[in-house]
């Protein structure tokens, strides 16, 4: 680059921060942490619009931090690295002979933030709670627990059914519920939630957790968050963490060159050249999720539109240029992605057919269009396809100020007119496109997944393509599966996966999860998107590296980003 060139880029950079400088601050407005006088860190999370008081870690649509940095879990995975999990609430577990029964120790010297003591009864408490409460049941756990002493419990899982009968098939332990338990479930406090008479709704607006910060105070525009001096790992050693939220990706970048936010994880163009110009600024790329179309997909859970055709699916699954989108909306920075819905690279040893580790790079309008005729969508005088009178149209959703999104709907709109698809663009703020998801109200939504418990296939199928995790249209799901997606065999194959230790007879039994979601796509993979995390290295040190990824660095991931907030220091 010229110097003429880096003197313009810094002159127009320049000039978006101090224009940022004024927007950011009614953008981000509102208290600033209670240890204002110290250490705090702002962060930027991806809301934009405005906050909604939720805490619940039970709650799908908990805000972030409520896992991680209020309430912990009883280890903590690291899906960044190879490595063993890190020993949080508990410092020891075993399983007995026939995996019926799984043995937690508890950690001892830990306080809730109220000045309660944490023992062993908190985790009997907690997982007899979901056990009662079906709702909360997010990572689908089939257990309940018995409390041994101060700090030991038995998670006891069913051999039988309920009236005392043999299974269908015969049990064979209860293994693969051991990711979930460990490292997906928060743990509560009994003698807070013991008083609480509806926990899937409650928003816990005075949240007590084990985690290293406390909330201090909240507002819909920002809520921040003080050290929890008696924390059982050490106090922080920086004071406070504030979240902002703000109008749409443009801001969160003019307010990160204006050094108003320590830490986002958004797509920037020509990032390379911002780090040139701002040295404070540092960035890592962690590519882990697979932007998606998900698509309302079961017509028998009261899905409406044509998207409950699987030939129409498969129809956008051939029709879409992913190489083109990738360019344009990635900046070519996203991996191919697959359609058995796991990591290519990552997890190639888990996808047993090699022709699905990989989507179609390019588009494939003949199969698109032969799959959409063989299934009666006749092409009309209008350049579109129809059905016993239904048009092929679909609104696609996606969140106001999401910039990389909004540039792949409209492209995929180009990509799919000439098959004769019509995709109607709308855009919302997070929190109506989070519950539209949730309660199923929406025909196709650009999202992203990936990032189960642990690598294990089973966190990313059972918790998206299991029934038993689908909620009708119109109930919030509990569990993940928001395309609503139903299928006996895939139901029966994640079963069988749980219940062996033999990686052998799960790769069998994903081999058939994998063959039928191929073909029935209701989550329609793109790229595996480029998940670019920025820092702001003035104010603290102790972030993620490329060579020290000690957790996941992405400001919105759940677990990691208390660990992240106790590695950082004041800058000296």
């Amino acid at each position: 680059m010229t110097s003429k060139a880096r003197k313009t880029l810094r002159r127009a950079i320049a000039a978006v921060a101090a224009a940022a400088s004024l927007m950011s601050v009614g953008a981000c407005s509102g208290p600033s942490a209670a240890a204002s006088d110290g250490t705090v860190v702002s962060v930027f999370n991806g809301t934009t619009g405005t906050f909604n008081e939720n805490f619940n870690p039970f709650s799908p649509t908990a805000l972030g931090p409520t896992l991680g940095v209020i309430y912990e879990t009883l280890y903590w995975y690291n899906l960044a690295a190879d490595e063993a999990p890190t020993p949080m609430l508990a410092t020891d577990y075993e399983w007995n002979d026939d995996g019926s029964e799984l043995t937690i120790t508890t950690r001892e010297g830990v306080t809730w933030q109220d000045g309660e003591p944490f023992s062993a009864a908190d985790v009997a408490f907690t997982f007899n709670l979901i056990h009662d409460t079906p709702a909360l049941n997010t990572n689908g756990t089939a257990c309940t627990a018995e409390l041994v002493d101060e700090n030991h419990v038995t998670l006891v899982f069913p051999t039988e059914n309920a009236d005392g009968t043999p299974y269908d098939e015969p049990f064979t332990g209860a293994y693969m519920q051991e990711g979930g338990i460990l490292g997906g479930q928060a743990i509560v406090p009994e003698h807070i939630w013991k008083n609480i008479d509806d926990p899937m709704n409650y928003t816990n607006a005075d949240p007590v957790g084990t985690g290293a910060f406390k909330l201090d105070r909240f507002t819909n525009q920002s809520y921040s968050f003080t050290a929890f001096d008696d924390y059982w790992n050490g106090r922080p050693k920086i004071d406070g963490v504030r979240y902002i939220a703000l109008n749409d990706a443009s801001a969160a970048t003019s307010t990160l060159m204006a050094g108003q936010v320590d830490w986002m994880s958004a797509y920037i163009p020509s990032y390379e050249m911002l780090l040139e110009n701002y040295p404070r600024i540092s960035a890592v790329n962690t590519p882990r999720l697979t932007t998606v179309v998900m698509t309302c997909s079961n017509a028998e859970a009261g899905c409406e539109g044509p998207q409950t055709d699987p030939a129409v699916r498969q129809a956008i699954y051939y029709g879409m240029n992913r190489t083109q989108l990738n360019k344009l909306a990635g900046a070519g920075a996203g991996a191919m992605g697959s359609p058995t819905m796991l990591m290519p690279d990552r997890d190639a040893s888990w996808i047993t057919d090699p022709d699905l580790r990989y989507t179609p790079d390019g588009d494939d309008r003949e199969t698109a269009e032969r799959i959409l005729d063989e299934a009666g969508w006749i092409m009309g005088d209008d350049g579109y396809r129809y059905k016993d009178g239904v048009k092929l149209s679909m609104t696609i959703q996606t969140v106001a100020g999401w910039s990389d999104y909004i540039l792949i709907n409209d492209t995929l709109k180009q990509q799919l007119k000439p098959i004769g698809i019509e995709i109607v663009s709308t855009q919302m703020a997070w929190n109506q496109w989070n519950d539209n998801e949730q309660k199923g109200n929406y025909q196709l939504s650009l999202d992203s997944l990936g990032l189960g418990v642990t690598a294990d296939p089973y966190y990313t199928y059972n918790p998206r393509y299991s029934s038993e995790q689908m909620a009708k249209v119109g109930e919030t799901s509990g569990g993940q599966n928001y395309a609503r997606y139903s299928n006996p065999k895939v139901d029966a194959a994640i079963k069988a996966a749980a219940g062996t230790v033999d990686e052998e007879e799960r790769k069998e039994q994903y081999a058939i999860v994998q063959r039928e979601i191929a073909d029935d796509v209701p989550y329609i993979p793109i790229y595996i998107n480029s998940m670019l995390t920025e820092f702001n290295t003035d104010k603290v040190t102790g972030w993620p590296t490329e060579d020290d990824m000690y957790a996941l660095p992405a400001a919105w991931k759940a677990w990691d980003m208390g660990i992240i907030l106790q590695h950082l220091e004041p800058k000296q």
